[in-house]
């Protein structure tokens, strides 16, 4: 299935939201070029919330364009066949954690947001998933971050966008969910 369709047929799982609606009437409108950077200042991204297995911590990145902790993501690129993969590749890439997966295909968060200075793009639609890993595994920090590190889900740092500590709980519940009861916990 080629990424368009695949992200639409996602999106049309996830219950009816004023967020769901808003993706699909972007992507119907713009239809590919939705889904590449260089065909227009708005376009989806690809982002992934790393958990750990326990989902009492989480793994983020201090963004060194936005200066704010945020969970790793990014653009496209024409060798993904997802935006799912693109988000467990952007992850790969800026955790420094090489067999990361994702623990669903299940779309955990939808979030647009402006972009400001620094940024050549002036919207993202992001579109998040979530993998697991413990919180002891071995991390990098990419070029395009300026730290990498675990927080404890009730203890984030100040500086994360705003709305990013609801997200991130919506992100968890749905993570959880999507995973459903796990045995011998």
């Amino acid at each position: 299935m080629m990424p368009l369709a695949n992200l639409l047929t996602s999106l049309m799982a996830l219950p009816p939201s004023g967020s769901r609606d808003a993706y699909l009437r972007f992507l119907n409108s713009a239809g590919d070029a939705g889904l590449h950077r260089n065909a227009g200042p708005e376009h989806v991204t690809g982002s992934c919330f790393v958990f750990s297995p326990e989902f009492d911590r989480v793994l983020l990145c201090f963004h060194r364009k936005g200066q704010f902790w945020v969970q790793f993501g990014g653009h496209v690129e024409s060798k993904d066949v997802s935006v799912a993969e693109a988000a467990q590749r952007e992850a790969r890439e800026e955790s420094g954690i090489s067999d990361l997966a994702l623990l669903s295909p299940g779309i955990v968060d939808l979030d647009r947001h402006d972009l400001h200075a620094g940024f050549s793009c002036t919207a993202h639609w992001d579109v998040g998933f979530a993998a697991a890993a413990a919180p002891d595994v071995e991390i990098a920090v990419s070029d395009e971050s300026e730290d990498v590190r675990w927080f404890p889900i009730n203890e984030l740092p100040v500086q994360v966008p705003a709305g990013f500590r609801a997200r991130l709980e919506r992100a968890r519940r749905t993570a959880m969910s999507l995973i459903g009861p796990r045995i011998g916990c």
